[in-house]
């Protein structure tokens, strides 16, 4: 199992210190990270949170997940790692050097 978590349907007006305090309560938390939006500075509305260990991980899942924080029912899950590399998804690579 992973200690990274993702968490979804963050408040747009949720604060990182916020995120990590609601998680505090089910062990360590050595990162919080709320995505933004790199454009606007506004938030996706989606993060990312590392507990101390796979059995905090678990626990938060447990007690999080469709929990209301800030107004909305937040998702939790085990963080899945990036796949692929191009932003904005992958494309398959065309050869015309046949």
């Amino acid at each position: 199992m992973n200690s990274k978590l993702y968490v979804g349907n963050l408040s747009y007006n949720l604060q990182e210190q916020s995120l990590k305090d609601v998680f505090a309560e089910f062990g360590e938390v050595r990162s919080a990270k709320i995505i933004m939006d790199r454009d606007s500075g506004n938030s996706k509305g989606f993060g990312f949170v590392e507990m101390g260990s796979n059995d905090e991980a678990q626990l938060a899942i447990d007690n999080l997940d469709g929990k209301e924080v800030d107004g909305r029912n937040i998702r939790v899950s085990i963080a899945k790692e990036k796949q692929g590399g191009a932003r904005g998804g992958s494309r398959p690579q065309r050869n015309f050097n046949r």
